[in-house]
């Protein structure tokens, strides 16, 4: 009995989900990435926080932009970029790749490639838990910039 309790709740969950993913819904959140457990060969603690807002431009597929902060124990950056991430119909999961433009305090500045795989998780008919697991490769020092990490964000569709 537990086990098709969950699975209807489940499938409720996952029908409900894909109206939020149709062309012309608005996107906003916020995020908080690293949560301690990134990685970089340079620096092994990283704690940031991203906003983000976006536009779906067909079902499924929402192209995104986004503004973040974050911490090191040595350094502080601050990074804008535009993502494009793609929604698998009716399930929530999602998966998205972009480019981020990094400015760090105190060494050079970096592009990153950010490719992201995570689960919308609705609350209710517009605001979502999103968990990500996330890889950011650097383009100007490959071993010590690139990262990777997990990121809890809460985003609101309209």
């Amino acid at each position: 009995m537990k086990k098709w309790t969950i699975l209807m709740l489940l499938f409720v969950v996952a029908a409900s989900a894909s109206a939020q993913f149709e062309k012309r819904t608005k996107y906003v959140g916020a995020s908080l990435s690293g949560l301690g457990l990134s990685y970089s060969s340079n620096e092994r603690f990283r704690m940031g926080l991203d906003l983000e807002g976006g536009y779906f431009l067909g079902d499924c597929f929402l192209l995104k932009g986004n503004i973040g902060y974050e911490h090191t124990r040595y350094t502080d950056d601050v990074r804008v970029g535009v993502t494009a991430r793609y929604y698998f119909s009716q399930n929530g999961i999602f998966m998205g790749a972009g480019a981020e433009y990094n400015h760090f305090t105190k060494s050079n500045n970096d592009v990153m490639v950010p490719v992201e795989v995570g689960y919308a998780f609705y609350l209710n008919h517009y605001l979502a838990l999103e968990p990500s697991v996330y890889y950011k490769m650097s383009l100007h020092d490959f071993s010590g910039n690139s990262t990777v990490g997990l990121r809890v964000g809460l985003s609101y569709y309209f």
